[in-house]
């Protein structure tokens, strides 16, 4: 889990550098995400020839995503803090979230369709499988 951890963590940092470095007006942890996404697509090619290549950051994310909601934590009391912000702007707040929220889910299952076309998966529900 160390080693998966540590892998995950140098990609965030080389997004870091790699931002700050040129520049970019993008955060780093979403560039580091790119680099990560780059390995992982590679780990498939290094996993022919050494099976266990790449098997700890699976064992990390499981880890991670156990326990996703503590980093929820900080932004809670973050929130509490500023309640004079929340109650000034609170209802433009709430219809933000809304309208995002819903936004992003559109446009989730318009990606989630067109990959699958592209793919030639099929959607279908688990009853119509064999």
């Amino acid at each position: 889990m160390i080693v998966g951890l540590t892998l995950i963590l140098l990609c965030q940092l080389l997004g870091e550098v790699v931002t700050r470095g040129f520049g970019w007006p993008l955060p780093g942890p979403v560039l580091g995400m790119l680099f990560l996404l780059g390995f992982l697509s590679l780990r498939g090619r290094f996993a022919r020839r050494r099976p266990e290549f790449g098997r700890g950051i699976d064992a990390t994310g499981k880890g991670l995503l156990a326990h996703l909601s503590l980093l929820f934590v900080p932004a809670s009391v973050g929130v509490i803090q500023r309640l004079d912000v929340l109650a000034e702007y609170g209802l433009g707040l709430a219809v933000a979230l809304v309208v995002s929220t819903f936004v992003t889910l559109v446009v989730t299952v318009v990606v989630f369709v067109a990959v699958s076309r592209l793919t030639g998966a099929s959607i279908e529900s688990p009853e119509k499988r064999p």
